[in-house]
C-alpha cells in the first residue's frame, strides 16, 4: 500500500491547505442554496438568465455542479494517499476552486454569454480535474484506480452532451443519464472500498463478531451487472431487457450491502450512515427498473439515486473525512446526526412525491427545505473545521 504523503510546508489560508476543505465547504453551500432557488423557479416565481429550462438547470447544477465539487474534494485528498504523492495545495488549488465557481456562474448566465461559452467554461473544470487525477495515477503507477479516471471521463462526456442537447433539442436526456450513471459507478466503486473498510475497523475494535465479507468474485459480478444495466439504461431506458437488467442489478446490490454487516454498526453513526446511504443504490435500481416497465414514475428511482445514494453518501463522506483529515475525533455530534436524519426525510419525501403526484406540492417543499437545511447546516456546523487550523490530535485512519 502506498505511504500517506507528507504535506508541503504551507503558510497560506487553512482553507487551501487540503483539497477537501474548499470543495466540501462551497459545494455544500451551493447544494443547499441552489435548491432554495430551484423551488421558486419550479413554481414560476423566479427567472434566471440561463439558457436551460428550470428543470434542466436544477438537474445540471446537482449532477455537474455540486457533485463534481465533492468528488474533486474527495479525490484530491484520497488519490495522494493511494499514490504516495504530494497533495494539491495553495494557488493551484485556488485555481481549481475559481474555475468551478466560474462554471456555476457560466451556466446560470448562459442565456447572456451564449451556450458555447458556458459549455467551455463549465467543462474546463472537469477536464482539469481529470487531467490532474490522470497525472497522479500514472506517475504514482496506481493502476488499480484507473477506473476512477474512466468514471470522470464519462462524467465529462455527459456534461458536454448535456449542454449540446439543451442547445439542439431544447432539453437534456442522454446527458442526464450519463451523469447519473457515471456518479453511481463512482459510488459503487469507492463505496465498495470505504464502507467495508470503515465497518471492519470499527467492528474489530468495538463490536467483535461477524465482519464484512472481503471483496471477491461476487462483488466483481455485481459490479459488472450494475455497469451493464446502467449502459442499457443510458441507451434504451424503456426496453424490457433494460428493466430486467436494472432489477437484477438492484437485487445483487442489496445482497452486496447485506454482506457488509451494517446492522452491527448502530452505535457508530458515522459508519451506519454510509450503509443507509448505500441502501439507496439498490432501491434506485429497483425503482428505475419498475419505471422501465412503466409501473412507476422514473423520478422516484432517479431521486433515490441522486438524493439518497449521492446526496446522503456525499454528506456522510464529507462529515467523516473533514474530521479525520483535520485531526479530530471521528464521532457524529447530535447536530450532525440531525442533519443525516433531515436529509433522509427529504429524500423519502421526494421519492414519495414522484410515487404520489397528488401530494407533490407539500412533499416537494418538505424535500427541498430538508435538503437545503441539511447541506447549509453542514456548512455552518463544519465551518471552523474546514476553515480553521488542524487540531493537535493525530487523525484516525
Amino acid at each position: 500500500m502506498a505511504p500517506i504523503p507528507r504535506l508541503r510546508d504551507y503558510t497560506g489560508p487553512a482553507l487551501l491547505s487540503n483539497g477537501f476543505r474548499p470543495f466540501f465547504l462551497f459545494g455544500s453551500l451551493y447544494a443547499g442554496l441552489s435548491i432554495l432557488a430551484w423551488l421558486p423557479m419550479f413554481y414560476g416565481e423566479l427567472d434566471l438568465s440561463t439558457a436551460f429550462a428550470p428543470r434542466d438547470w436544477h438537474i445540471h447544477e446537482m449532477l455537474y455542479g455540486y457533485l463534481p465539487a465533492v468528488i474533486t474534494g474527495f479525490l484530491l485528498t484520497a488519490v495522494p494517499n493511494w499514490t504516495g504523492r504530494m497533495p494539491l495545495q495553495g494557488r493551484p488549488l485556488l485555481v481549481l476552486v475559481l474555475l468551478w465557481l466560474a462554471g456555476r456562474v457560466a451556466v446560470t448566465t448562459s442565456a447572456w454569454i451564449g451556450w458555447e461559452a458556458a459549455l467551455l467554461i463549465d467543462n474546463a473544470f472537469l477536464l482539469l480535474v481529470a487531467a490532474a487525477m490522470a497525472r497522479e495515477i500514472i506517475k504514482g503507477r496506481n493502476w488499480r484506480n484507473i477506473k476512477v479516471l474512466i468514471a470522470l471521463g464519462v462524467l465529462l462526456a455527459g456534461n458536454i452532451v448535456f449542454h449540446a442537447e439543451v442547445h439542439v433539442m431544447g432539453a437534456a436526456d442522454y446527458g442526464i443519464r450519463f451523469g447519473i450513471a457515471a456518479t453511481m459507478m463512482l459510488i459503487m466503486v469507492i463505496g465498495g472500498r470505504i464502507i467495508p473498510s470503515f465497518t471492519r475497523n470499527w467492528l474489530a475494535r468495538e463490536n467483535p463478531g461477524r465482519l464484512p465479507t472481503p471483496f471477491g468474485r461476487f462483488d466483481m459480478v455485481t459490479m459488472a451487472a450494475a455497469g451493464a444495466a446502467l449502459v442499457a439504461w443510458i441507451a434504451a431506458p424503456d426496453w424490457s431487457v433494460t428493466a430486467a437488467a436494472l432489477i437484477a442489478a438492484g437485487v445483487l446490490q442489496a445482497i452486496r450491502l447485506g454482506r457488509w454487516a451494517g446492522e452491527r454498526t448502530w452505535r457508530d453513526r458515522l459508519v451506519l450512515v454510509l450503509h443507509v446511504a448505500y441502501a439507496f443504490v439498490p432501491l434506485g435500481f429497483l425503482l428505475i427498473g419498475l419505471a422501465s416497465l412503466r409501473l412507476v414514475s422514473s423520478a422516484a428511482g432517479i431521486h433515490a439515486w441522486t438524493g439518497g445514494a449521492m446526496g446522503l453518501m456525499t454528506l456522510a463522506v464529507m462529515s467523516r473525512a473533514s474530521l479525520g483529515h483535520t485531526g479530530r475525533v471521528l464521532a457524529a455530534t447530535v447536530t450532525v446526526q440531525g442533519l443525516y436524519l433531515l436529509l433522509v426525510v427529504g429524500v423519502l419525501a421526494r421519492v414519495c412525491a414522484a410515487l404520489h403526484p397528488g401530494w407533490s406540492t407539500v412533499l416537494l417543499h418538505v424535500a427541498g427545505l430538508s435538503w437545503a437545511g441539511a447541506f447549509v447546516g453542514f456548512a455552518v456546523a463544519y465551518w471552523r473545521v474546514l476553515t480553521g487550523p488542524r487540531a493537535g490530535a493525530r487523525p484516525l485512519a
